[in-house]
């Protein structure tokens, strides 16, 4: 499709969207839209008038974006990406995922919208285009197809989270029924999250039961557990030098059997099930085999890629075509891989301004390696996510990060720089366009990464914040947001007096919050008679933070107390650089 800004005068609603009637609701988007515009962009296609649009999908965004536009009085140009003309069927389609994506359905649904759109050959590149998300997001997505039913079941529930599933994915059935009957066992501890990975990943013990050899020809040592339950090999090491020719030979034992294609998937590569398509035998299917870091070897017997099938389907790929066998083996090329690794390793080692550059790539790219999450911001209600989308702080690191994405040649209305490279080459791709900048400007790439990636109401927050110089009361301004949250009247009576002063509290003790909160708000704008109070900031938003009861319960405060033995030695020795613009 054609990306390109398109006024609103051309544009209108398409008969083939499936919210073509009715009034949309704009509740939810019209703040978004109105602090920083449109976004996502508009999916859009030729009208029958000349140089006019109709929007198949969008039809909310156009719809606030007009609103805006009647606010402000200028109606900016809406990024669009342009169908072809004429195919409802499409237009349609569209119009579904749009709908699909907005209503923000579980993770299990979306699997089940983004296999079906792999099944009609999209890619995970377009469903990622087409969702506004990224390829690694609806790849995870789509990982879900690894999982027993069952698992899926309690994922969509809501009885197991994310990050359970999310390594869940990468073991092989056979260990995920294990966990399944760790969790139905009464009393048992079941490990979830981060535990989770320790428990599939952590240990370097490999049972007895993951090796396809005769263990009584086993050279090297085996124990048991205390009930005897489960044997497990010693040495690791010498389990692998059994583990792959025994491989080896297994895959060895199905081409002798007449399989088309024998492929060994890189050890701890999950097979991926929505990546393929089942085809037997007699018509060129291949098997492909699993090995789990546990050494655990899982056989899919008759399946080839999508690709492949989708090729066949339009006669490009003969099925008697046989396979060429590879110059190397697996366990050759895992020699070759290893030794170049432990080179190239060795000497970044000495050179940290190119491993500094390799890590930013690593950072914005991700890798199997690399797990970095952005800092949503996920805000408790609208009024507080218009609050902050609007401040001022916002504002000037929107326009910083947008500096930087100018300065990676990324598009200027992706949302974050992590994870904003869309490019083919992935890492290596990312890493050629760092090679060229100067120090200074990875430094300002640096900067933005971390930022997006600081965890909100974490302590880092306090521990960076005298080496920065924050000082809240320069760049926050009250707003109602935050005084309609304060509803204990206890609380609200010390916000009174630290704002209005401690008779003007008094006097007004048995007032009603409403009250209170008009006196705080005239105070803070100098109406109504009262004196305006300037630079104000709540005890728990300050730097330090304090409480205004001794009832507890101040995230910010009991952050603050577990860094302050470190406030000598965090203490800014020189002041602290401002933002450099990269050039």
């Amino acid at each position: 499709m054609e990306l390109k800004h398109i006024d609103t005068a051309k544009l209108c609603i398409s008969t083939a969207n499936m919210r073509a009637k009715g009034k949309p609701d704009l509740s939810h988007i019209l703040p978004s839209i109105r602090a920083r515009g449109v976004l996502v962009p508009l999916i859009v296609r030729p009208s029958e008038s000349a140089d006019q649009f109709e929007i198949v999908a969008g039809k909310r965004r156009f719809h606030a974006a007009l609103t805006v536009a009647a606010e402000s009085g200028e109606a900016e140009p809406l990024p669009c990406a342009i169908m072809a003309p004429g195919d409802d069927a499409a237009a349609l389609e569209a119009s579904l995922i749009e709908n699909v994506a907005r209503l923000d359905p579980d993770e299990v649904t979306l699997w089940e919208s983004f296999t079906r759109l792999v099944r009609e050959g999209r890619s995970p590149e377009d469903i990622a285009l087409t969702f506004g998300l990224t390829e690694l997001q609806v790849k995870r997505t789509l990982a879900l197809g690894n999982l027993l039913p069952r698992i899926r079941g309690l994922h969509r529930k809501g009885d197991i989270d994310a990050v359970t599933v999310r390594h869940l994915t990468l073991v092989s059935k056979a260990r995920q029924r294990d966990w399944l009957a760790l969790l139905d066992e009464p009393g048992a501890h079941c490990p979830t999250g981060h535990q989770l990975k320790a428990w599939l990943f952590g240990g370097a013990s490999v049972p007895v039961s993951s090796a396809p050899f005769d263990v009584a020809n086993y050279a090297g040592e085996v124990v048991s557990d205390l009930f005897g339950e489960e044997r497990y090999f010693a040495d690791t090491a010498c389990f692998w030098a059994a583990q792959t020719p025994a491989i080896e030979a297994k895959a060895e034992s199905y081409r002798e059997a007449g399989w088309r294609d024998v492929v060994v998937l890189p050890t701890g590569e999950t097979f991926h099930s929505w990546e393929h398509e089942r085809c037997p035998k007699r018509k060129g299917g291949k098997v492909f085999l699993a090995v789990s870091a546990r050494g655990e070897v899982t056989v899919h017997e008759g399946y080839i890629s999508i690709k492949e099938a989708q090729k066949r389907a339009k006669g490009e790929v003969s099925q008697d075509d046989k396979p060429v066998r590879p110059e190397v083996s697996a366990p050759i090329q895992n020699y070759v891989d290893l030794h170049r690794h432990a080179a190239v390793r060795a000497d970044l080692a000495d050179h940290p301004s190119l491993a500094l550059r390799v890590m930013v790539a690593h950072v914005i790219v991700g890798s199997p390696l690399w797990n970095v999450r952005i800092e949503v911001q996920k805000a408790a209600s609208d009024a507080i996510a218009e609050s902050v989308e609007s401040c001022a702080s916002e504002a000037r690191f929107d326009e910083k990060r947008r500096a930087v994405l100018a300065l990676l040649g990324f598009d200027p209305e992706t949302l974050t720089v992590t994870r904003g490279y869309d490019g083919e080459q992935g890492l290596a791709g990312l890493l050629t366009r760092l090679l060229d900048l100067p120090d200074p400007a990875l430094f300002d790439i640096l900067a933005i990464v971390m930022a997006e990636t600081l965890e909100a109401g974490s302590v880092l927050v306090e521990v960076l914040r005298p080496l920065l110089g924050t000082d809240m009361a320069k760049i926050w301004q009250t707003d109602d947001a935050l005084l309609d949250l304060i509803r204990d009247r206890e609380v609200l009576g010390h916000v009174l007096a630290d704002v209005a002063g401690a008779n003007v509290a008094a006097a007004n003790e048995a007032a009603t919050g409403k009250v209170k909160r008009g006196i705080i708000r005239d105070c803070l704008t100098g109406e109504n008679g009262r004196g305006k109070v300037e630079d104000w900031v709540p005890k728990w938003m300050a730097f330090p933070p304090a409480a205004y009861t001794a009832r507890g319960g101040v995230g910010t405060v009991s952050r603050a107390a577990k860094v302050a033995d470190l406030d000598a030695s965090i203490a800014p020795q020189v002041e602290p650089q401002p933002f450099q613009q990269a050039a």
